[in-house]
């Protein structure tokens, strides 16, 4: 008798269009996390460079860096709740009530540190800029973990379905929820270190690019550090979590990730700046997509992405809607952040009175 020869079915499932729009969802939050979060990244290397004096000329390359797109990277955020709100309304209705605490002071967060941003290049008086500044730099740090601990609430399952059914505390202040959200805040700040790197050595600014080269190296260490100790909290307070983070895509996921942070701290110590920057990015990306693989089918306990869907008519008209509209968008954002690249005046950042 002959071998069964038949080639087994390599076919991709059917992707539905809750399953698009996830996707979809997805790949803002992708961009949000690594645009937003290189800015955020940026502001918490403004808080630890010390005073006026000597980290003066730290905190006008990262002015220069982010200045042109600290607020179009927030658009990002803004498409990610839109388009939840639209496509899954049970879940962005379960989300934001259980969750309101973290996300009021994210939102409150976001605000202060664009108005300190602002204010602080229009004060004249030290005290001002100073006060701008601190608020700026707070808000840098404070913002990415709240968020994060909002990440730690979805994937520990600690938002069931229904209006403020969850735990408005325990929900986010809880195990997986802290260490998520110092992972956000460590993870923000090797991303911005990997792109200041470059952005000071394509500005001439060696010894720049050397403290920064610096900085990457050593929060590339701790973010490491975190994601292994990540490892046994999640392991001891989401179980299920941990089992589906471990095991298939999800892990083929965790590897590269772990792959592309190794090779981001190897390109670091070798003082490849513009290889970093996509070795970062990958890291990033990686862990974040292994995070929603693990998850999926499931958006909350019980709520599946079939389910937790708005009408197939709402998803077309809001998936052509946005086809549309990236025709408009993206090659305007593409634009923005392409001229956002182009070298500081050196001699006219070091006359900026935040540097005297």
């Amino acid at each position: 008798m002959l071998p069964d020869l038949t080639l087994p079915d390599l076919t991709l499932p059917d992707l539905t269009l809750p399953d698009l729009t996830l996707v979809v969802v997805w790949v803002g939050l992708t961009a949000y996390v690594l645009f937003g979060g290189a800015d955020f990244g940026a502001g918490v290397w403004d808080l630890l460079s010390g005073g006026a004096r000597r980290g003066a000329a730290r905190r006008a390359l990262i002015e220069h860096s982010i200045g042109p797109v600290w607020e179009a990277n927030h658009v990002w955020l803004i498409f990610v709740l839109v388009l939840t709100w639209t496509g899954f309304p049970a879940v962005f209705a379960a989300v934001a009530s259980t969750l309101y605490v973290p996300l009021t002071l994210a939102a409150l967060g976001i605000i202060a540190r664009g108005s300190a941003f602002a204010f602080r290049k229009a004060s004249c008086r030290p005290w001002h800029r100073r006060l701008f500044g601190a608020t700026f730099a707070v808000s840098s740090l404070v913002t990415p973990f709240v968020l994060g601990t909002v990440a730690g609430a979805l994937a520990s399952g600690r938002v069931p379905p229904g209006v403020a059914a969850g735990d408005l505390v325990g929900s986010w202040a809880n195990p997986t929820s802290v260490v998520t959200g110092l992972l956000a805040v460590g993870t923000a700040a090797h991303l911005a270190a990997a792109f200041l790197t470059r952005d000071a050595e394509r500005a001439g600014e060696a010894e720049l690019a050397e403290t920064f080269r610096r900085s990457g190296l050593a929060s590339g260490v701790v973010v490491g550090g975190l994601s292994v100790l990540g490892l046994f909290v999640v392991r001891a307070d989401a179980p299920d979590f941990f089992d589906d983070l471990t095991r298939g895509p999800a892990l083929a996921f965790a590897a590269g990730s772990v792959a592309a942070g190794t090779a981001s701290l190897g390109l670091l110590w070798s003082r490849a700046y513009r290889a970093v920057r996509v070795t970062s990015a990958l890291a990033v990306t990686a862990l974040l997509w292994g995070w929603g693989v693990a998850q999926h089918p499931w958006l909350l306990p019980g709520v599946s992405v079939q389910e937790a869907a708005a009408p197939p008519a709402v998803l077309s008209a809001s998936l052509g809607a946005l086809a549309v509209g990236a025709l408009l968008v993206v090659p305007s954002l593409w634009w923005l952040y392409r001229l956002s690249q182009r070298s500081p005046d050196r001699a006219g950042r070091r006359a900026d009175p935040w540097m005297s």
